[in-house]
This record gives structure tokens, sequence and C-alpha cells, in this order.
């Protein structure tokens, strides 16, 4: 895991101090190494977190001479020893021992193809000497994010936006369509974009090939449709849904263990990361390393779920941290935090997610985590009633939307609301997929957007704030593609997660199964008060804010006053919302 950046000119020469500086940005990204490789019109920067191959033959951005190839590269290849294997019986000859080195073989023996026989997370940019053609390409999860914006002549990108706002050239104005719905969407802005006009991201699961006059190709290499089955899937009875569960969650954790580091786990305490501590156990891994972060209680609302981490922990015998943050100290971390964050993130893990990795890397560089479970398994309190729902899409805003287009219209400027796109994007992603049941539906448009925007991307950003690389074993592609064609009433019933607590059950506590369900707690930012509502008063009387004019101030005024009476449909401080947008924009200067 790694940042990379690179910098595309039409004509003329890429600018080599824009491009420094971009790569500076990253590295907390990659702080091992970094380096940067320009010939003719192409750069490629890149910022090194050595997990495998720890030598110098891995160093990027690596230049394959022979073949005409050249590649920066971010994320993890788990298969790599499969493919490199596949390929030395062709006829290939390694330089190195890890992943990279195997992307360009692979793209020189089988073409934009190859991304199909990945199995992992990357983003990748990579040059062909001979044509000076780049193939940009994001995984089929968007796991790894990136990021690029266009000028005059040129077309530049990177891992984080950032960084690309590091380089200058950046159109920095508010995108309206993505402002809706980053309120809307609990702060997730679907790509390609992003709040910035001048800064887009690549979908999931696309390449986008750039020619040298500038002309763009975008090809989609995966998808999935939930609720779309085999004929031999309707035959299966609920045990047999289980033993597979349990088979491809065991190949997916199995996978991520690959590397020449140690490898940890991040344990909530929740059903998802103590099956993956199960799994790893079951697989004879030895030595676990396992932490959690528990916060101060606020509201008689508990911030820690040691009770049911410390079940695992003793269940099997891993090396287990408690890491215990006091209230002061997730308020010093908050600043940090929102500039660690690619966009603008408004749920409280981000900053639990921040805390814990800050204190996670000084132990191991590589981290398992559950993220993706409840997108991908039906876990969320909202997925059972659309078994039988008779208005999708207004059911779906009524249980998701942190706020509805006539909310909007209290809280921002009149010149910064136009029609209502986020309920006119729920509305067209359901139609465009007519014949799936209204759960499905929503499965979908939870695994393959929001998911993607927000949980994702804040596990992303907030571990490699410190040069932690976390693995997401419940959204390796073949777990996906199996929950998708699982009937919806496996996962949804019983209040969310059906299936995987049965398949649980063979390996984990059923005190840990059966408890209430919880989440990674910040109790402080749920109900703002004392100095964390000092924080958000701040940000919202600077001048910076005033001057911008995003908001009514008669409407900030009314939330200062009544902080927990704006609260969203999921009882989320809609105060805390505003104020964070302010905030991520005052950090980068925008």
């Amino acid at each position: 895991m790694c940042g990379i950046c690179g910098e595309i000119r039409y004509s003329g020469q890429p600018s080599l101090a824009a491009l420094g500086r971009v790569n500076d940005a990253m590295q907390a990204r990659g702080p091992d190494a970094a380096g940067i490789h320009v010939q003719g019109q192409i750069a490629l920067g890149h910022r090194r977190l050595s997990i495998l191959d720890l030598s110098a033959a891995a160093q990027q951005p690596m230049i394959d001479a022979a073949l005409g190839l050249g590649i920066a590269f971010n994320g993890c290849i788990y298969n790599f020893r499969e493919l490199r294997s596949e390929l030395q019986a062709k006829g290939y000859r390694f330089f190195s021992d890890g992943d990279t080195e195997v992307i360009l073989k692979a793209y020189h023996a089988w073409g934009r193809a190859c991304v199909q026989r990945f199995k992992g997370m990357f983003a990748f940019a990579l040059w062909e000497r001979d044509s000076g053609r780049v193939v940009l390409a994001r995984d089929r999860l968007g796991i790894k994010p990136l990021y690029y914006t266009e000028g005059p002549g040129f077309l530049r990108f990177a891992s984080s936006l950032p960084a690309l706002l590091a380089g200058g050239d950046v159109d920095t104005s508010l995108d309206q369509v993505a402002l809706h719905h980053f309120f809307s969407f609990h702060a997730a802005v679907p790509a390609p974009r992003t709040i910035l006009n001048g800064v887009k991201k690549l979908e999931p699961a696309t390449l986008l090939t750039i020619d040298t006059d500038g002309m763009h190709r975008r090809e989609r290499f995966w998808q999935f449709n939930v609720g779309e089955q085999r004929p031999t899937d309707r035959a299966m009875s609920e045990d047999e849904w289980s033993d597979a569960v349990l088979d491809v969650m065991a190949a997916a954790v199995d996978r991520r263990r690959v590397a020449d580091v140690p490898v940890g786990v991040l344990l909530s305490g929740g059903l998802d990361s103590s099956l993956l501590v199960a799994l790893l156990s079951k697989l004879g891994h030895e030595d676990i390393r396992t932490f959690s972060i528990g916060f101060d209680a606020v509201g008689g609302h508990s911030g820690d779920e040691f009770r049911y981490s410390d079940i695992i922990a003793r269940t099997f015998g891993t090396h287990h941290e408690q890491i215990r943050i006091d209230g002061n100290r997730a308020l010093e971390a908050l600043p940090q935090a929102i500039a660690a964050m690619s966009e603008p993130m408004v749920s409280h893990d981000a900053v639990a997610f921040y805390l814990l990795s800050s204190e996670v890397a000084k132990r191991v560089k590589v981290v398992q985590s559950g993220q993706g479970a409840d997108e991908v398994f039906g876990g969320y309190s909202w997925y059972p009633g659309f078994l039988s729902a008779n208005d999708a899409v207004q059911q779906y805003q009524n249980a998701y939307f942190d706020w509805k287009h006539a909310d909007l219209q209290q809280l921002l400027t009149p010149d910064l609301l136009g029609d209502d796109v986020s309920l006119d994007l729920v509305e067209r992603f359901f139609a465009d997929h007519g014949g799936a049941s209204a759960v499905d539906k929503v499965l979908q448009i939870d695994a393959e957007i929001m998911m993607v925007d927000d949980p994702v991307k804040r596990v992303d950003n907030m571990t490699m704030a410190f040069g932690l690389e976390a693995r997401v074993p419940f959204l390796d592609h073949e777990v996906i593609e199996l929950a998708a064609r699982m009937p919806a009433e496996l996962k949804v019933r019983n209040g969310g997660k059906h299936i995987l607590k049965e398949a649980a059950r063979r390996c984990v506590p059923a005190e840990v199964i059966d408890r209430p369900k919880g989440y990674f707690p910040v109790p402080s930012l749920r109900y703002l008060r004392g100095p964390f509502l000092d924080y958000v008063r701040d940000v919202l009387s600077t001048d910076e804010a005033r001057a911008r004019g995003l908001y009514r101030r008669d409407f900030v005024d009314h939330m200062l006053q009544n902080p927990e009476a704006e609260m969203s449909p999921k009882g989320h401080s809609r105060l805390w919302q505003a104020a964070l947008l302010e905030a991520w924009l005052q950090t980068h200067g925008i």
C-alpha cells in the first residue's frame, strides 16, 4: 500500500515542481521510500510503504525496459505468486519478488484484461513507452482511491485529493450536485464527482485509457447484480449457504495474510471482526495480534466494546491490546483527522480510526478489518423493512437521507441549491435495476456506491495517515459475488446478517454473535457538548465561514443554540455534518 501520482502532458514537459509537491503531500501513505520517473510527456511518482519484497528491487515507479512498460502502483495483489508462476511458465523472467512487477508482466501477457485475474485491492497507472499511452485502473470495490484533475493540456492524478491541491492548477469551486449528495448520503459523493468541480475520482472496477492526444476511453471490467441467481442457487438449503459463506470468507481471510511483515486485526468486538480472528485461528495462524479502541461514555452511551473484544481475545488466545482514548485526546485529534480526509467524511468512525491507527501503526504495518459486512450481508436495521416495500425510493429516502431536499432549503443559501438531485439519483439507480426486488435494489446501491464512499474510503484515509495498510476480507470480490446471489431474506432476517451469524456459529462464541448490534463509538461527536460544541461554534463563526456563505446564518444559529434538536433519521448530528464540511474546506485552504 502506497501513494501514487503522475502527470500526463499532451504537449510539452510535465511540471516536476508540481508533481514533487503532490508526491511529498503523500509522505504518510508511503514513508519508506519515494521516487519520480520522467520520460517525454509522462511523469510518474510514488511513495512506498514496504509490505512485499522489502528490497530496493521493488522500488517504484518500476520500469521494465525490456517490455517497454512502467508503473506506479498502490495496493496489494494477493494472488501474485500464483500469477507469477503462470507468467514464468510463459517465459517471463523477474527481477523482484513482489506484486508490482507481476502487474507489468501480466499487462504485457494479457493486456487490459489482466485486471480480471487480479485478486486484491489496487489503483495503478501503467505507461506504455512506445505508444505513450497511460492506463489508470481502480479495483472492483474501489478500496484504493484514485483522484485526477485536468487542465489546459494536462491530466494529473494522485491517491488523495489534498495531494492534487498541493500541485496547484485546480478549480476548487464547489460542485453543487456533489454538495447535495454530501448532505443526503451521509457525506458520500458517488464517483466520478467530488465536492470540488476541478477534481474527479475514477469509478471502481474501471480502466481509464489516456492517449497522447488526450483522448479518454473508459471501460468497466467487473460488475455484480444483487438478486441475480444461478439455476443451482435456487436449490441450495440454508445450511449449504452457510457452508458457502464460511468457505469464501476463509479464503478471503487467508489471501490477506500474504505479507513480508506481521499482520494484525482491528477487533471491535462485533461479529465481523470477531469472525476474522476466528478464521485466522482456524487457518492455523499463530500469535494473532488484535487491537481495540474505547472512548469516554457520554450521556449514558458507552464508548467502548471491550467486553466483547476481550471474549474473542481470550477464546482464540490473541496478543490483545486495549487502546483507551479520553475525550480530550479525541478533540485534540480532530483537526489532524480532518486534514487526513481526502474528502469530507462525517462519520464519527473517522476520528476513531485515526486514533486507533496512530497507535496500531507503532506495532504493525498491516491489519485486517471488518468493514463492508453490513452492506454486503444486510446488517443495517432498515433493510428488513424493504422486504415488503411499496415505494422503495421513498422508503430509502426516509431511512437513509441525513437531509431531505426540504431540509436543505433551510440550511443552504439559495444559489447553492438546485434540484433534488440526490432523490433523482436513487430513482434512476432503482429504475436501472428494475428487475430486482426492493431490498435487492437497496443492497445494490449501498454496496456499489455508498459503501465505497463512506466506510471504505474512511478506513483507507485514516489508516494511511500513519502508513498502516488495512485489508478488508468482506470486500473480496468472490465474497461480494456470493452474497449477491444469495436470497435477500437469508441476509436481512432476524434483524440483519442472519446467514453470516449462522455461519459464524461454527467458530465464534454465541455471546458475541447474539449481542445487541454495536458501532464504533465516539459519543462526544454524537452529542455535541462542552469543548466539542465550542469547536463547532468556532469553525462556523470564522471569517472564512462567513465569507464563504454556504449556510443560512439564522439556521446555523438555531443549530448552535439547540445542538441536539437537529438529528438525522439515524440519530446523527446535522450540526456536526455542516461544521465538518466547513472545517474540511478551511483545513485545505479552499
